[in-house]
């Protein structure tokens, strides 16, 4: 099927800062640095299917926002829609965890970041959703300001008022809320869900952010309880998402679900080592985009965005880089010898 879509995501561009060696900040004497953020990882790993992959943003109009936008280029990512003003851009430091110690992000400098401060007036949201057939949503946006809220919702309207299709990943971060925080999501949540086509959450955005309940205990048979409600509550036509195990020695296990006409799906759950655990959930959306445009069974959605998933634990940084051409090979082959 033709990949002749034109799929954007609304979201921050954040700069990544990594001390090397899996150190701890207070021992490093250097840092790399990258830019990252939802959106970004969404935008690049369609454009690694063969779509036009946009991201809608605001960075700085200085050179750290050229660097950023030149390496957007080399993403492949079209950043017509990214506006510069201000000076700040947001950062986080990773300190990458080993063994039983965990990874560590530490956020600086995002309430003064142009994404935070950026005007309507920054983004003409009528062409942006007149030249797009998907608009992806994070709820790390939702959870910034009332400022970058207002912008969320006015463009996911305009989309739909264009019949284009809304995507809202829930993503809920509890050190970006604060105190309460399910509490104050949830309203922004239920606006979000009644725009949404295609949703991405999971059983805990169900019941500690809108509040449902159910009498099962087992993490699958409560997304089997309550994903249908949300589905026939808010119309939603696709909602999907992972359970991930933490095992032993730095694997992890992954099954993902997708909820489709009526039925809940669950692929095979997949074990694996990782290198790199920021960005996989993003790999994962962008493999139920795909199947969604390339008009998938959803078992066939489930195998292809798992995959993309486990692909992206694999790589360093953020971004997902598979294209589809490697998941369609691990799938087919599984694990392969060097390739020559």
């Amino acid at each position: 099927m033709t990949m002749n879509k034109t799929i954007a995501a609304f979201g921050e561009v954040m700069m990544r800062l990594e001390v090397p060696n899996y150190e701890l900040l207070s021992q490093a004497n250097q840092l790399h640095y990258s830019f990252s953020g939802t959106g970004v990882n969404i935008a690049s790993s369609l454009a690694k299917f063969g779509y036009r992959g946009l991201v809608v943003t605001s960075l700085p109009d200085n050179s750290l926002g050229d660097a950023a936008i030149a390496f957007l280029n080399k993403l492949a990512i079209d950043t017509r829609y990214v506006s510069q003003h201000g000076n700040y851009i947001g950062k986080y430091f990773l300190e990458q965890g080993f063994g039983p110690r965990a990874s560590k992000v530490t956020y600086s400098n995002r309430i003064e970041s142009s994404f935070h401060t950026a005007s309507a007036d920054h983004y003409n949201f009528e062409e942006i959703a007149q030249n797009c057939d998907l608009l992806h949503f994070c709820g790390i946006s939702l959870a910034m300001n009332d400022n970058v809220r207002q912008h969320v919702k006015e463009l996911a309207s305009i989309m739909k008022q264009q019949g284009k299709m809304v995507l809202f990943d829930c993503n809920f971060r509890p050190n970006l809320w604060g105190k309460d925080g399910n509490k104050k999501a949830k309203k922004h949540y239920v606006e979000m869900l009644k725009l949404a086509d295609i949703t991405i959450m999971n059983e805990k955005d169900a019941m500690l952010t809108l509040g449902l309940t159910t009498k099962e205990t087992d993490r699958r048979k409560q997304l089997e309880d309550l994903i249908p409600k949300i589905a026939k509550h808010y119309q939603i036509s696709v909602i999907a998402g992972t359970n991930r195990e933490i095992l032993a020695n730095n694997q992890h296990a992954i099954e993902g679900y997708i909820y489709k006409n009526g039925r809940m799906y669950f692929s095979d759950s997949r074990a694996f080592p990782v290198l790199d655990r920021i960005g996989a959930g993003d790999a994962y959306t962008a493999g139920i985009i795909h199947g969604e445009f390339q008009a998938y069974p959803p078992e066939k959605a489930l195998s292809f965005a798992i995959t993309s998933s486990v692909l992206a634990h694999t790589t360093k940084g953020d971004t997902p880089l598979a294209t589809e051409k490697d998941i369609l090979r691990l799938i087919e082959q599984g694990s392969t010898d060097i390739e020559r």
